[in-house]
């Protein structure tokens, strides 16, 4: 789906108060009751009614059809909404830009901050196009199965982040990070272009063995790309390098990293040799070239994404490579077949690019967006900050009682009804159609006028 900023500006307290809450119930529930909403959010069911209504009518959440009970879930455009939120209070996005590239399971924009400086907003939307085959063997989701694609953009997002923190201050040509919040990276915008983009190029040899020799400085560091190619690499007009998408970044201690380098090597040596008819019989080796220096990949493990994480995300990136290579595409009702992924989405958003980080035009980086929607109506009066303050200070405070819920899945089976005997069927529809007789109807009347006599006698 698009990211439409318009009606952020437009949304009360109470309404990101009813959108948190939604996301507070996610955890335990696909489904989250109406009635959980309201205890989270600390709102009267009269006013939230409307509320729910009014965020339902934008698409920030989704009453699920076929539900045993009067519940919503959060959607893409809510997520997206709470993030914003949270970058408009730390003053790194207060503007929203021209969508400048697609991917098959992100989206990245142009954004503003506070000074008016240029960014890339990045928002992954893992389980757009890939889940039909996966989600039934997700098993590593289990105990994660409500709002489970959201779960996995915010991991995404967490990982990119944390690995290009890293890479960029140990001097690695990756754009500046930011910031991070929910499934959105804001990033520094650079002038270059995607290398799929470039069709001729001075000196082929020089920036074939610049690549090459960024591959091994990785894994030098202790780090793979794992989808080194030309869809994840800019060029500036220096004919350098930037490397960008991480989410697929391994350690050299990883149990495939030797299938992953190779990879990323050939991915390389095989655009030279179909884009610029370049092909070169020196070429990095996995065992004999890379030979430790540093730790990077014990770095981000300290940065804060645990290795739990990295082995969610990989087994999900892992299900999504051999989706590709069995040559399974998601069909016309892959997308509508998810509970979670309801939103309608018009051809041209559905469209896969061969790789994730594939940009569809390059913008005039000189120049402000042709439309911006200014998130400035975020700055709340005093009284919705103090509010806002409030309810955060509520949230972590509050005992949630999921523990006396069960949680809910919107798949599971419905008791089957008894099946009544067709003998019976027959009689009781035989009952409700048969007329009323003369007799009756005339005792009805007698009754009637007696009833009305004696209300006369009492007056």
């Amino acid at each position: 789906m698009k990211l439409d900023a318009k009606m952020l500006r437009y949304l009360s307290g109470d309404d990101f108060r009813v959108l948190t809450a939604t996301e507070m119930g996610s955890k335990n529930h696909e489904v989250v009751p109406t009635s959980l909403i309201a205890n989270i959010a600390q709102l009267n069911r009269s006013s939230i009614s409307s509320i729910i209504s009014n965020l339902a009518k934008n698409k920030l959440i989704a009453r699920v059809q076929n539900a045993s009970y009067d519940g919503y879930r959060l959607t893409y455009g809510g997520y997206d909404y709470l993030a914003l939120k949270t970058f408009s209070k730390r003053d790194t996005v207060v503007s929203v830009g021209n969508q400048i590239g697609i991917g098959k399971e992100s989206d990245i924009y142009i954004v503003c901050d506070g000074n008016g400086i240029q960014r890339v907003l990045k928002i992954q939307r893992l389980g757009r196009l890939s889940f039909r085959n996966i989600k039934q063997k997700r098993d590593y989701l289990r105990h994660r199965s409500t709002t489970s694609w959201l779960y996995m953009s915010r991991l995404a997002a967490t990982k990119e982040y944390a690995f290009m923190k890293i890479l960029y201050e140990n001097g690695f040509p990756v754009p500046e990070p930011v910031d991070q919040n929910r499934h959105c990276v804001v990033m520094e915008l650079l002038d270059a272009y995607p290398l799929c983009q470039i069709r001729d190029i001075e000196d082929p040899g020089a920036l074939y063995s610049k690549l090459m020799d960024l591959i091994v400085r990785l894994a030098c560091a202790g780090l793979i790309h794992g989808d080194f190619n030309e869809f994840n690499l800019l060029i500036t007009n220096d004919d350098n390098p930037i490397l960008i998408d991480f989410p697929q970044m391994v350690s050299t201690s990883h149990r495939n990293a030797e299938m992953y380098f190779n990879r990323d090597v050939e991915c390389i040596r095989q655009f030279f040799r179909k884009r610029f008819r370049y092909e070169s019989k020196v070429y990095p080796k996995f065992k004999r070239d890379t030979e430790r220096q540093f730790s990077l990949d014990v770095q981000v493990a300290a940065s804060g994404f645990t290795k739990r994480q990295q082995e969610e995300l990989e087994k999900y990136l892992e299900e999504v490579q051999e989706q590709e290579l069995s040559g399974s595409d998601t069909d016309s009702e892959g997308y509508h077949d998810d509970p979670q992924d309801y939103e309608d989405l018009s051809q041209d958003e559905l469209h896969s690019t061969e790789e994730e980080s594939q940009l569809v035009e390059q913008p005039q980086l000189t120049e402000q967006p042709d439309v911006v929607e200014q998130l400035d109506g975020l700055g709340a009066s005093d009284e919705e900050k103090a509010l806002n303050d409030d309810f955060d200070d509520v949230l972590e405070d509050l005992s949630l009682d999921n523990h006396s819920r069960r949680p809910h899945r919107d798949t599971q089976p419905k008791e089957p009804q008894l099946k009544l005997d067709p003998e019976e069927i027959r009689k009781r529809v035989q009952k409700t159609m048969r007329k009323p007789t003369v007799a009756g109807q005339k005792g009805r009347n007698q009754n009637k006028g007696k009833n009305k006599a004696k209300h006369l006698r009492n007056l």
